[in-house]
This record gives C-alpha cells, sequence and structure tokens, in this order.
C-alpha cells in the first residue's frame, strides 16, 4: 500500500474501555486476495454470521458515506459478493505457519 496511514483504524474508544471486548476479525486485501486472522470466540457460530450481517449494514453506510453509493444499493451489492463467495466452489482456507516470537520458550 503506498499510503498506509489513509487505511490504519483505531480502536474504538467504547471497546477500549470494554474489559470484556474480545476482537473476533482482522481482514486485509493483499496480494489481489482476502488475508484474515480470526478469533472463533462465540460458543454458537451463528453468533459469527450475526456479526457479518451486522458488518455489511455497516460498510454499506460507509460506502454512502465515503464514496457516495446509495446505502441500499451498496448493501445489495455486498450481499451479491458475499453470494458469490458462498456458491463457489473453489475457496480454501490456507493457514499461515505460527512463528514461534524469538526469546521466548
Amino acid at each position: 500500500m503506498s499510503d498506509t496511514s489513509k487505511f490504519q483504524m483505531t480502536t474504538p474508544d467504547s471497546v477500549a474501555a470494554d474489559p470484556q471486548a474480545v476482537e473476533i476479525l482482522r481482514m486485509w486485501w493483499s496480494k489481489d486476495e482476502p488475508v484474515m486472522s480470526v478469533m472463533p470466540a462465540f460458543n454458537d457460530p451463528i453468533q459469527f454470521g450475526e456479526l457479518l450481517a451486522y458488518a455489511a449494514r455497516h460498510m454499506a453506510h460507509g460506502y454512502a458515506v465515503r464514496h457516495g453509493h446509495n446505502e441500499r444499493e451498496a448493501y445489495n451489492r455486498i450481499l451479491q459478493g458475499l453470494s458469490q463467495v458462498v456458491k463457489a466452489d473453489n475457496v480454501q482456507t490456507v493457514a499461515e505457519p505460527v512463528v514461534q516470537a524469538k526469546g521466548k520458550a
């Protein structure tokens, strides 16, 4: 990325102040593919699905505010992309090797 500050995000104050907050997902677009760190912290996977639905709504709002898109149309395009990946038969999970931090036993 040429201007990394453009893509930096900060932790919301409300989350930083919550001692029970749990980070669930970090996502990047790198080398023309999605890369992520995940924490399956919920007991029931349906909660992660709900989280993704909230994220889609919030992202549609972000497209409306930042890029001038119609929010409803942006939401529908997000759902279209989600549906395309769900239906694809070529999506694979590739885990990167876990690297031990130097100096730790």
